[in-house]
């Protein structure tokens, strides 16, 4: 353990390296932010960590793993806390929920609603939530309100609530989450869609929600009540080709057993794409108009050759009867770019690979420079016709509608 106590001003130094960091990279825009976050002494929220772990801008410190060595709890990367504030808009005098107790989040918040606000951080561990009320006393956070419980209920006893702000990764939006917010106020949740996790700020409209933005992430997932484990189907009947369905299993899943016996498919979309561009409109969009989209992992210690994805941990994939196929990507003559390719294997491969490129292709004449999905949460009894068109993601608490603006050509 580092006493990173007995050198506050250097702690203080390297905490205004990061936010420095973050707003020249454009996280940090608000000057509420910024203040909160050189205020609050990262360090004592992980005096198991060193210095170097506490004081990075882009990495987590992990605090709890159980015996498996799977993460269960820990401090997020500064990034990511000072993004979701962003998107959450917290002014002195709210009330806030904060879904996740790690305590230096909540600090954070503290400092955004000042002495006549309120905040209350929830967790279903009691040893999080000890050592939450513990680290928070001690680092003079007292007045956050911290409550060991299962969050699917939110905390009523403390509401409604201005902003509730979910720091673990949500596979549903539970319906306490939106009746315990005030009119027109803010829920702002790392939610998985289609095995795509984005941390989406949603205004309360009614018994509705509709985003306002959407940023890509990562966060250890919700436990208790809100679990929900993607299914895997491995291709190949061992570990080296797996694909992850967050929705369910295609309806007859062993007509994929054959398929990797057939010659591989390749086809070229001609959309470039910067080494160092982001493409998470591309991940959205490809979910939302393929109805087998998934996400393909590849064991590199098993691997044989028979896909070739550019990323072997995390690839986007769809399923069509016996044939799937996965994005990839090759270099081009200026190296400064990739071109997105699809390959596919099974009895369709040429016409599924082909379709995927299209739906590339459209991606960048219709959606590539235009603004992103508006993604709207439903209560789950909603019918169809009361939902705006596009992708309908039923979940158990509620349905996910995924709408694109309409289409104008580049």
């Amino acid at each position: 353990m580092t006493d990173v106590t007995a050198d506050p001003d250097r702690a203080a130094q390297l905490r205004d390296q990061i936010v420095d960091t973050l707003i020249a990279d454009g996280t940090i825009v608000s000057k509420p932010v910024e203040t909160a976050m050189r205020a609050v002494p990262r360090h004592q929220f992980a005096p198991d960590a060193s210095m170097d772990e506490v004081y990075s801008a882009y990495n987590a410190v992990f605090t709890k793993k159980d015996e498996h060595g799977v993460i269960m709890s820990s401090v997020s990367a500064p990034q990511i806390q000072a993004m979701m504030l962003e998107q959450a808009g917290i002014e002195p005098g709210m009330r806030v929920l904060e879904v996740g107790s790690g305590g230096y989040n909540a600090a954070l918040i503290a400092e955004l609603v000042g002495a006549s606000g309120e905040v209350t951080t929830v967790d279903i561990d009691p040893e999080v939530t000890d050592r939450a009320a513990r680290l928070l006393a001690g680092a003079g956070y007292s007045r956050v309100r911290v409550v060991c419980a299962d969050a699917t209920d939110g905390v009523p006893a403390y509401g409604p609530y201005d902003r509730i702000v979910v720091t673990a990764g949500a596979w549903d939006i539970p319906p306490a989450w939106v009746s315990q917010l005030t009119a027109g106020g803010r829920l702002v949740v790392p939610l998985r869609m289609r095995g795509l996790t984005r941390s989406i700020a949603f205004d309360r409209a009614g018994d509705h929600l509709t985003s306002v933005s959407a940023q890509v992430c990562g966060f250890v997932p919700m436990q208790g009540a809100g679990a929900h484990r993607e299914e895997l189907l491995l291709v190949t009947g061992t570990g080296e080709i797996g694909l992850r369905f967050d929705d369910g299993l295609p309806a007859d899943p062993s007509r994929l057993d054959n398929a990797v016996r057939t010659p591989r498919a390749e086809t070229w979309s001609g959309v470039l794409i910067g080494r160092q561009e982001p493409f998470d409109t591309l991940q959205l969009y490809l979910a939302t108009v393929l109805d087998g989209f998934c996400i393909m992992a590849v064991d590199p210690d098993l691997d044989t050759g028979l896909v070739a994805p550019a990323n072997r941990w995390f690839c986007m994939a769809a399923v069509d009867g016996g044939s799937f196929a996965y994005v990839t990507t090759r270099r081009t003559a200026d190296e400064a770019s990739v071109e997105f390719g699809v390959h596919a294997l099974g009895p369709d491969a040429v016409a599924l690979a082909e379709r995927v490129a299209e739906q590339i292709r459209t991606w960048e004449r219709e959606r590539r420079s235009g603004p992103g999905p508006v993604i709207r949460v439903y209560p789950a009894d909603t019918p169809d016709d009361q939902l705006p068109d596009g992708r309908v993601i039923d979940k158990q608490h509620c349905r996910i509608s995924i709408s694109w603006p309409a289409a104008t050509a580049a």
